[in-house]
């Protein structure tokens, strides 16, 4: 749907008004490189993608907030004076729990508003629509109320909204790649300093292409507990060797060598190889992505896979029957599983010619092999939350 038809549907929806339209879009998100890293001290190298939320926003002559979406019928309607409500368990938590930080840091709304988002991000992929969703309500709000825009203050609001108000906690990366991607870039983002840099990410022929298992993630928070947990173990067992190493990911792969025999449980030793050799290698993808070699990356993005299946053991049948069907084809340069694990989606470089052939054939060896129908996003890498000017 076009800037053109959303305003149409905005104006059927709340009517027409003097008051001028504004149009913000926040994109969503990929991890390409640098899983279960973000609570070991090390780095994840996600991008902002093409498709995200498209917000229209207008002042109203009154109090009152509105908040109505294209995608999902529910809507809200309340008082900037008065309290919005509390938790309701649908998606407009999400903006309302950013009003709720906005004002945690002195930002009142000083008039009502008319909200109408349009969300092209696939629900429950993975691909970060709530924190789209989080970001471009911050942005928008901010914008209209004449404050700073700080992307990297409002990826840290937007990430307190959806832990203390949603309910999810969630880490730094999704708000932080919405709000600073930048169209053909890369972020390298160390989650505990948001110390970043922007990476050249230019995928010339090659197309971004995620396809998500459908396998539900039932397995997901134990194991996420218990891997943080094996990761503590082997932190407290490192650390009478090396007092001051604070997190995993500050080892280098040959200190580890040194080092590993002194954890004797073998599966912690495996989880921490993986903490140690994944931040290398996300290190070594930048070094590539500057040079403009994308093979090694590839190459990288396929020993991150292999590392998750056999190391840190995150990904599972669905995830690795994918995986394998996508290496067998010619046109694919790299594939990995992106996110948490067991279930979710997997990232793939495909060369442009091939992305058709490649999905085909693909999606039928899936589907063959686990019974269950995949789907498929192809893009690039796209700008992080900005106002679209120009569509008005």
């Amino acid at each position: 749907m076009n800037t053109q038809q959303l305003i149409k549907k905005f104006v059927e929806k709340y009517g027409e008004s003097n008051n001028v339209y504004r149009v913000f879009n926040a994109p969503g998100r990929v991890n390409l490189i640098g899983e279960h890293l973000d609570y070991n001290g090390g780095y994840v190298l996600p991008a902002a993608l093409e498709f995200g939320t498209t917000l229209i926003i207008r002042q109203r002559d009154d109090q009152q907030i509105s908040f109505a979406s294209t995608n999902i019928p529910y809507e809200v309607v309340g008082s900037i004076q008065d309290e919005l409500g509390s938790k309701s368990d649908q998606w407009t938590d999400y903006p309302v729990g950013v009003i709720k930080e906005l004002e945690k840091i002195g930002v009142q709304l000083s008039k009502g508003y008319d909200l109408l988002y349009h969300g092209d991000i696939p629900n429950g992929a993975g691909l970060s629509s709530s924190a789209s969703i989080e970001v471009v309500t911050a942005y928008a709000l901010l914008s209209m109320e004449g404050k700073e825009t700080d992307t990297v203050e409002i990826a840290k609001l937007s990430q307190k909204a959806e832990n203390l108000f949603v309910g999810v906690n969630s880490g730094i990366m999704d708000q932080f790649a919405v709000a600073n991607g930048r169209k053909d870039h890369a972020i390298l983002l160390m989650c505990d300093t948001l110390e970043y840099e922007l990476v050249p990410f230019e995928t010339g022929a090659y197309k971004i292409v995620i396809a998500n298992t459908n396998k539900r993630r039932g397995l997901i928070d134990s194991k996420y507990n218990e891997r943080r947990s094996e990761c503590d173990q082997a932190l407290e067992i490192l650390q009478k060797e090396i007092p001051a190493l604070q997190y995993l990911a500050q080892l280098k792969p040959d200190q580890f060598e040194t080092l590993q025999d002194s954890i004797l449980d073998e599966t912690v030793r495996r989880r921490a190889k993986h903490v140690v050799e994944e931040n290398q290698r996300v290190l070594d993808s930048v070094e590539a992505l500057k040079k403009g070699d994308l093979d090694s990356f590839g190459q990288y993005m396929n020993q991150s896979h292999d590392s998750l299946r056999y190391l840190y053991e995150v990904t599972g049948d669905e995830l690795d029957a994918m995986v394998e069907e996508f290496q067998r084809e010619s046109g694919t340069l790299g594939v990995r599983m992106t996110g948490a694990g067991f279930g979710g989606c997997t990232v793939a470089l495909v060369h442009e010619d091939k992305v058709d052939s490649v999905i085909e054939q693909v999606a039928h060896n899936y589907e063959s092999r686990t019974g269950l129908k995949p789907d498929f996003y192809v893009c690039g890498v796209g700008q992080g939350v900005h106002e679209i000017e120009e569509a008005l």
